[in-house]
């Protein structure tokens, strides 16, 4: 506020209701996987924003979306490499013994917590498969 940032104000207000509504839903206070969550949820609603709004040919608000996607970024994890990914996965299937495609529930499962905003759900379940389908 001291800045006079309203874009970056605006942004954290937001982000402090969102978290404040799923506190409320959970009956609880959230924990911090909880909260990466939430900038996780908020993040992906922006990056489907920017998109529908270049598809309409509205630059403008993409631009908008754009930049309250960044602060957003800020408050997540770094993300993760494709070595860090692959070593997660491997764990995941070990503990779950994971034989085949059928047990990709149960290893997204246990993947999921330790890598939400860190890297997109769909990419890390595309990775399971890969490695599932091979054989690990």
């Amino acid at each position: 506020m001291k800045d006079g940032d309203e874009l970056r104000l605006s942004v954290l207000r937001l982000l402090r209701a969102a978290i404040k509504n799923r506190e409320v839903e959970k009956g609880r206070p959230l924990e911090d996987s909880e909260v990466i969550q939430v900038i996780s949820s908020s993040c992906r609603q922006r990056r489907e924003a920017i998109a529908q709004y270049r598809q309409g040919g509205r630059e403008d608000l993409a631009s908008k979306e754009k930049a309250e996607l960044r602060i957003l970024e800020e408050f997540l994890p770094p993300p993760l490499s494709e070595e860090e990914l692959q070593a997660k996965i491997q764990e995941a299937i070990a503990t779950r013994w994971a034989a085949s495609i059928r047990d990709m529930g149960k290893v997204m499962a246990h993947l999921m917590p330790q890598i939400s905003g860190r890297i997109d759900g769909k990419v890390a379940s595309e990775k399971v498969k890969e490695v599932l389908a091979k054989g690990h």
